[in-house]
């Protein structure tokens, strides 16, 4: 395979041909044709002018048309964490990252693709034997190749507009992008810049300093739109523009900016909805429509269309408004030489302008041979390939060279520039990137095998046939056993899945949801892309349906549904119904430590889930583990006692048994046995263990419970204060612990709540996506004394799901009044929350805090009657020596 151009169209179908002769282990020799000393940059890309910004925003940059975030994640792990999607890059940070993730995705094809760079230019292409293709090279050699794509960018401009005498001059700039071509301009010499594109934007930036002038002339003296620093929506166009004659496709298109700008105060909504149909429209045009298009209409678009950052907008406004840049609407009629070396340019209206130098900023031509390449010359004159509508690029089949006879005949393809005259709109990054993808499928799809037999399959523990080799199907094994186990590093051994197989579907879904749910340092948007092309590429049914629960479930959360429907808990129960087995996702459906599980207020829904599942696993100490803690949930302390034991004395490192019997213990009120023989596994099987923080918070508890305040400062200091332990297990477990010990008077003066929030993403506090975080959130918040910022949380509680809004602006509210000692509101607003509290989700042991803190109130209210009845329907519940101490204290 030979890409000829390794600028951003060229390294864009590398990526493409990369990763998915990787993921489909197709081996493939890709040879990449380019003199450039890196790969990526081409010409837009190679600037080192910090002024010089993309005119496209970081959302809309990405190399993936399946994940629009990539370019700002990646601008984020570069140095840049605080960039938006609406931002404007410098086009040499895309540059850069063009190049790197060329390089990744060459590196992770290693051993299916091997990357050679031929830094020489491509002069021909003629057909070979066997249905090849020969490249003829600049340096004299010669490629052939099974499959060509022409990655050459827009063709250069011929500056044909430019008068015999300018031409002739040394002081004329044809193609001003050459290394070195404007060093030679002097630091007060005054320059004509013409054309009024993007273009004469970025070198005027260049060339804007005091004591110069810059002179931008265009027939119609217009520069480009900026883009709006807070841009609206997309408005889409109305309906059935396309069977329009162009007449009326005009005057429809001319109400629907007018009624854009009406009703929004913009017309760039209605341009940016526009856009996926253009090329459609641009199609159902003729000839004479498109030529009528061109001759009247392509200014203003191209104004209106291609528009510049903001910062860039502002910049060149300040240097008209000094007067440094001066535009004026006109055409180049003569330019005559002048005794100081410079030139006298005349306009055809008889303006004269004294300049220096002349710029050629006109842009590429929109013949495909507009600049003289020999290598488009000679396809077109050996008809190979033919002119496309109007003489624009050429023609091509969905990117397949059509030659002199129409024909698709050659495995000969071209993306971007190139299909101008059949597309139009063709030139930007994500048409590009759409077009790679496509080509890359186009090359590849001969070359896929047929899918091996499921007989010859690997299978993991619980026999589910996995769509790949052995080696990956082993790590993927081992991953596995961690999760179900709730031990650590099973990222790890899915990552090492995905590198010996990048085409393994499971591997990337399960990192993509131990990113969402277990804050796994994985790029959990990038995982999800390649899980979804690997499984349509190559997974069965049980895999396609594993992708899409867990597509669901990251996509619900992102878009922060606030209906209190799940999609994603729906597709869950749906998928355990259908393929039992999968221990992955019954563990995702029951929550008990691992996963958030699905939306079940009675806990009826994952007892019928696990109890449904059981003939699947035939008392496998996994299952096992899960129902033992269903049983104590449902308050059935002693069966749930003896189903973890019997998982344990199976497989003594299952977390899910662990933590069920910690929760026994607990409620059984064997706080020393549960102290003792938990603090025991912590330190011995429990060392490999993930979410030890809560298996520390289970032991903190029985030392509460003990009335041991000494013990819950040393564990608290020892293994749950920041640093032992960070991100949303800090908010939930240390900030917790925090406000019991509080609430209980084990802890005296301040509590050091603030490193624990420092440990979290102020986001994840302030505005939590679930209702259990919000929870633990406002309870670390109320632990700091942060009234503001308790606020700020009801509000976002106020405005997001159902259950926030019932159960957290409530519980704010009573926080705050405990925090302001107003104990009669917060005696009232507590009280009122423990009926609708288990709706948050999580343990009876971690909502307990509500329970704790309204018993506080209650005495600082001096409601002594009825703190004892509280504390009395605690101790029927399980013993606590710290509940009878605080009882014979109300009798004091």
């Amino acid at each position: 395979m030979a890409v000829v151009g390794a600028g951003a169209a060229g390294a864009l179908v590398a990526v493409q041909l990369c990763e998915g002769a990787a993921r489909r282990r197709i081996p493939l020799d890709l040879i990449l044709v380019d003199p450039a000393p890196e790969a990526g940059r081409g010409t837009a890309y190679a600037t080192e002018v910090p002024e010089h910004r993309l005119n496209v925003p970081v959302g809309g940059m990405s190399c993936y048309p399946d994940d629009p975030g990539h370019f700002r994640r990646w601008l984020c792990r570069h140095g840049d964490p605080t960039v938006t999607a609406a931002d404007f890059a410098s086009r040499y940070r895309f540059g850069s990252y063009l190049a790197d993730t060329l390089g990744r995705a060459i590196i992770t094809a290693h051993g299916t693709v091997s990357v050679r760079r031929l830094r020489t230019r491509a002069t021909g292409c003629a057909d070979a034997a066997g249905g090849r293709l020969e490249l003829k090279l600049a340096d004299g050699g010669t490629v052939t190749a099974d499959s060509v794509v022409l990655a050459t960018g827009p063709a250069a401009g011929r500056s044909g507009w430019a008068p015999a005498q300018l031409v002739a001059s040394d002081r004329f700039v044809p193609r001003p992008w050459t290394p070195g071509a404007l060093d030679a301009v002097g630091e007060s010499d005054d320059v004509l810049l013409v054309g009024t594109g993007l273009t004469a934007v970025d070198l005027a930036l260049v060339l804007d300093r005091p004591g110069r002038t810059v002179h931008a002339v265009s027939r119609g003296g217009l520069l480009p739109q900026p883009h709006a620093v807070a841009p609206l929506p997309a408005v889409p166009p109305p309906p059935g523009l396309a069977a329009l004659p162009f007449h009326r496709l005009r005057r429809e298109l001319t109400r629907h900016f007018a009624a854009t700008r009406r009703a929004h105060g913009d017309w760039r909504p209605a341009l940016d909805g526009l856009r996926p149909e253009i090329a459609r429209l641009w199609q159902g045009l003729t000839d004479d429509e498109r030529a009528e298009f061109l001759g009247r209409d392509a200014t203003p678009w191209n104004v209106h269309r291609h528009r510049m950052a903001p910062s860039t907008a502002e910049t060149i406004a300040r240097a008209r408004a000094a007067r440094r840049l001066r535009v004026h609407a006109g055409r180049v009629a003569s330019a005559a030489p002048r005794e100081d070396g410079g030139l006298t340019v005349s306009l055809a209206d008889g303006r004269a302008l004294r300049v220096a130098w002349v710029v050629d900023c006109t842009g590429p031509g929109l013949r495909a041979d507009a600049g003289g390449d020999p290598l488009w010359s000679g396809l077109l004159s050996d008809g190979l390939a033919a002119p496309g509508p109007l003489g624009i690029g050429v023609s091509t089949d969905g990117g397949r060279l059509l030659d002199a006879q129409g024909r698709p005949e050659r495995p000969l393809f071209t993306l971007g520039a190139p299909r101008r005259g059949e597309l139009w709109e063709t030139t930007a990054i994500p048409e590009i990137r759409q077009q790679a993808k496509e080509i890359a499928e186009a090359v590849l799809a001969p070359l896929t095998s047929a899918p091996r037999s499921v007989r010859r399959r690997p299978t993991d523990q619980f026999g589910l046939p996995l769509s790949t080799h052995a080696a990956a199907a082993a790590s993927f094994r081992c991953g596995l056993a961690r999760v179900i186990t709730v031990r650590a590093k099973a990222a790890e051994s899915f990552a090492r899945a995905t590198e010996l197989d990048p085409g393994f579907a499971l591997g990337h879904a399960a990192l993509a949801l131990l990113g969402h749910e277990c804050g796994a340092d994985v790029d959990v948007a990038r995982e999800l892309a390649d899980a979804q092309r690997s499984v349509r590429e190559r997974g069965d049914e049980r895999e396609r349906s594993f992708v899409d629960v867990v597509t669901r479930r990251i996509r619900e959360h992102e878009a922060h549904a606030g209906d209190g429907t799940s999609d994603g808990d729906t597709a869950l129960v749906d998928h355990l119904g259908r393929f039992p087995a999968d221990a992955f996702a019954l563990g995702i459906a029951v929550p008990t430590i691992a996963f958030s599980g699905v939306a079940d207020l009675d806990g009826t829904l994952a007892l019928g889930l696990v109890e449904r599942t059981a003939s699947a696993y035939e008392g496998h100490w996994f299952h096992t583990s899960l129902l033992s803690f269903v049983r104590q949930e449902q308050g059935r302390i002693e069966e749930a006692g003896e189903l973890a034991r019997a998982a344990l004395a199976a497989q003594p490192a299952s977390g899910h048994a662990v933590h069920a019997l910690a929760h026994v213990h607990y409620e059984s009120g064997e706080h020393r046995a549960g102290r003792d023989w938990l603090d025991g596994w912590i330190g011995g099987q429990g060392r490999g263990a993930v979410h030890r923080a809560h298996f520390s918070w289970h032991v903190a508890l029985h030392e509460l419970a003990l009335d041991d305040s000494a013990a819950v400062r040393r564990r608290w200091f020892a293994q749950l204060a920041p640093g032992q332990v960070n991100g949303v297990r800090a908010l939930v477990d240390s900030g917790s612990l925090l406000w019991r010990a509080r609430m209980s008077r084990n802890w005296t003066g301040r509590v050091p709540v603030d490193g624990v929030l420092d440990a979290v993403a102020r986001d994840l506090v302030e505005r939590p996506s679930t209702a259990f975080t919000a929870l633990h959130s406002a309870v670390a918040l109320a632990a700091a004394g942060d009234l503001p910022a308790l606020r700020r949380l009801r509000t976002h509680a106020a405005g997001a799901d159902p259950v926030q809004r019932e159960v957290v602006v409530p519980l704010c509210s009573a926080l705050e009044a405990v925090l302001e000692e107003e104990w009669a509101t917060a005696v009232r607003e507590l009280r009122g929350l423990l009926p609708s509290l288990r709706r948050v989700g999580g343990s009876a042991a971690q909502r307990e805090v509500v329970e704790e803190t309204l018993l506080y109130a209650l005495v600082e209210a001096g409601h002594s009657d009825k703190a004892r009845h509280l504390l009395e329907q605690r101790l029927d519940r399980r013993a606590s020596p710290l509940d009878r101490r605080r009882l014979a204290g109300l009798s004091l």
